[in-house]
């Protein structure tokens, strides 16, 4: 394998999705409210305010494998992130006339790629993870999770 190649490694097929409603804005729930449970409706704004209403977005999540080097350096890591987008085959119908659409087996839903570059910061540390949104135009908004991973050694 060359160093290029072993640089970041988002795997095909390890995007997970989920639609969390009640997970939506549980980020720091259990630190606010065993640390500083006075704060917690602070917190709640707080968090309102960066992540927004949300309601049922759904959330993307992948780990992404980088070197040691890469780790202490810092590192852009492109991304392809599958938006859920209406079919472009049956216009989200599911169907073209009678018969189910074979481009989204009837659901009038399809993927779009939508590339990102995620700049990991020098000094990153294993199992840190980074949380933003990403919009298109052709495809509904999303949350993206990603998680680092530092593989220790080469081989």
């Amino acid at each position: 394998m060359s160093r290029d190649s072993f640089r970041f490694q988002p795997l095909p097929g390890v995007w997970r999705s989920s639609n969390p409603v009640s997970q939506l804005h549980d980020c720091f729930a259990d630190e606010v409210a065993i640390d500083f449970p006075s704060v917690g409706h602070f917190v709640e704004r707080v968090r309102h305010g960066f992540l927004g209403d949300g309601g049922a977005t759904e959330v993307l999540t992948i780990d992404v494998w980088l070197s040691r080097r890469d780790a202490s350096v810092g590192t852009i890591v492109p991304l392809e992130v599958p938006l859920r987008g209406t079919c472009t085959g049956c216009g989200g119908r599911g169907e073209t006339w009678t018969e189910p659409c074979a481009a989204c087996c009837g659901t009038g839903d399809s993927f779009v790629s939508h590339p990102v570059r995620l700049s990991v910061p020098a000094g990153v540390a294993d199992g840190a993870r980074f949380r933003f949104r990403v919009s298109s135009p052709h495809a509904e908004p999303a949350r993206v999770e990603v998680r680092v991973a530092i593989r220790s050694s080469v081989a």
